[in-house]
């Protein structure tokens, strides 16, 4: 009984830690411009979908959805022992796609 519950708080753990990020809702004194510029600010890039003609500084947010993420190559100080010179680079997570739907 003790293991099946170790089990499964494991899993309930890894399930967690590999769910995709919390997207912040838009607060409701920011306009699209506002939510826009706050998603680019942290590494994102956002895709906005129009649904009338007004300007980002007028509108409003109607949805937030995540994307795929965004990954590249970073390199990093992979210095072992004396090698001063001696680099790594690694694929890393550096942001997402976020859609915003606007009106």
């Amino acid at each position: 009984m003790k293991n099946t519950t170790a089990i499964a708080a494991g899993l309930a753990a890894a399930a967690l830690a590999l769910a995709a990020p919390a997207v912040a809702a838009p607060a409701a004194d920011e306009n699209a411009q506002q939510t826009i510029r706050q998603l680019e600010a942290h590494g994102n890039r956002v895709i906005v979908n129009r649904e009338s003609g007004a300007a980002l500084s007028d509108a409003s947010v109607v949805s937030v959805r995540p994307g795929p993420e965004l990954r590249e190559w970073v390199t990093v100080d992979g210095r072992q022992g004396n090698d001063r010179n001696h680099t790594d680079r690694e694929l890393q997570t550096t942001g997402r796609v976020y859609y915003v739907d606007v009106k």
